[in-house]
């Protein structure tokens, strides 16, 4: 085999110009490849990081009516008797393999009658939490303190705010120690939280804008005891859950295990229009990435049309370089070769030349993607699997296409051969 190697490489080495024409469909094809799937990665990677954010991992569960959820602002739950949801649904819910945490909470988006001082906070969502919702939601203090146990217990009138209230309503002033006005009920602001993560999601065109927008990470929030809830609302409304799964790819799991969970809950609904939906915001993704790469697949197709021609290209000329060492192979046979080292010989070239063009793409098809980064603003994630599986492709082109040259050459006569000119 060492012999066959040095052989084909100083055949390859003797004709350069003619051995780089012969791998460039090669190189094109498998260049083109690593672009395109390094680009589908990179691109699938930033819509997965853009909508969950980088260790986020949370589930919503809630109640639905008919399809439509009946736990935001005072949905109506068609006389049904839902259970108010006690410790042991949330020790039931932690069961769930991938479960880190567990929260139950209501809220209300655009809710009338919010202020601070005459600045207006109707946009913002209200959330009334219990003292897992934080944990659970990956937020952490920033200023001031957290709920304690008297402000949950006690129903006090305290709140907490996030970054995008107290950059907005405060006009820069510490926001603890402020009250703001809910429905008619002072609550003093306690502390403000952020997001425990430090992502920045990657936002280069208006739809990145508004899919980041929609995952609810960058508006105003302010939480009050779950307790306050029915002094502010006047009723006792269906709560929704908050799960935290281990890691992102757990999420949809977690969230089919925790609605099979709280649907075992409703006893009294027999007209069976109520239950429990999840929403976790890597479904959207995978569906994007869905819609993404399929996209792609006919590009990558088109690209593998360049494969097939590199392969007949080394086919041609492999056949040609059988023609051009006849008497070679016809003097070896002559000396007593056999035919499946006469084989062996020119797959082992095919094969050579093959891996060669398919290294020589590796490195243009990076290239092509770095630079396709570069001028589109778009990311591109160099895909490893894609780069190994590549160059063994390519191999196996050369060894396929080779097959033929290489039996027409073993099976030479070797009388003919010594005598052809």
């Amino acid at each position: 085999m060492g012999e066959n190697i040095r052989i084909s490489l100083r055949g390859i080495w003797s004709h350069k110009m003619r051995s780089f024409l012969t791998m460039l469909g090669i190189i094109i094809g498998i260049a083109a490849i690593i672009a395109i799937v390094s680009t589908i990665k990179g691109t699938n990677e930033q819509i997965k990081q853009n909508l969950v954010g980088s260790g986020t991992n949370t589930v919503t569960v809630m109640l639905t009516k008919d399809g439509m959820p009946v736990s935001e602002n005072g949905g109506d739950t068609g006389g049904a008797t839902v259970p108010e949801l006690a410790e042991d649904d949330r020790n039931s819910l932690l069961s769930i393999q991938g479960a880190e945490n567990a929260a139950f909470y209501h809220s209300r988006t655009y809710v009338d009658n919010v202020y601070y001082l005459n600045n207006s906070l109707e946009g913002d969502t209200i959330y009334g939490i219990d003292q897992n919702y934080l944990d659970a939601a990956g937020l952490q203090l920033k200023e001031g303190r957290g709920f304690g146990k008297v402000d949950l217990t006690d129903s006090r009138r305290v709140c907490l705010v996030n970054d995008a209230v107290a950059d907005s309503a405060f006009g820069g002033d510490d926001p603890v120690g402020k009250v703001i006005d809910i429905q008619g009920e002072p609550f003093t602001v306690i502390g403000v939280v952020t997001s425990s993560s430090a992502y920045e999601p990657v936002i280069n065109s208006e739809t990145d804008y508004y899919m980041y927008m929609s995952s609810g990470t960058s508006t105003g929030a302010i939480y009050i005891p779950d307790q306050m809830w029915p002094v502010i609302f006047q009723y006792d409304e269906p709560q929704n859950v908050l799960l935290k799964a281990d890691n992102t790819d757990d999420m949809t799991s977690v969230g089919k295990q925790a609605v099979d969970i709280l649907d075992a809950a409703i006893a009294s609904d027999s007209s069976g229009s109520l239950s429990y939906a999840s929403q976790d915001l890597s479904q959207t993704a995978s569906q994007l990435q869905q819609l993404t790469s399929s996209s792609n697949v006919m590009l990558i197709g088109i690209a593998s049309i360049s494969l097939l021609v590199g392969g007949i290209g080394v086919m041609n000329i492999m056949l040609v370089s059988v023609t051009e060492r006849t008497r070679e192979i016809g003097l070896k046979k002559a000396l007593g070769a056999k035919k499946r080292a006469i084989r062996a010989q020119f797959l082992t070239e095919a094969a050579l030349l093959s891996m060669i063009g398919g290294g020589l793409g590796v490195v243009v098809g990076i290239i092509m993607a770095q630079l396709i980064a570069f001028v589109a603003k778009i990311p591109v994630a160099i895909s490893i699997p894609s780069i190994f599986i590549s160059v063994l492709f390519s191999m196996a082109v050369g060894i396929i296409f080779g097959l033929m040259p290489s039996i027409k050459a073993a099976n030479l006569n070797p009388i003919d051969a010594l005598r052809y000119e």
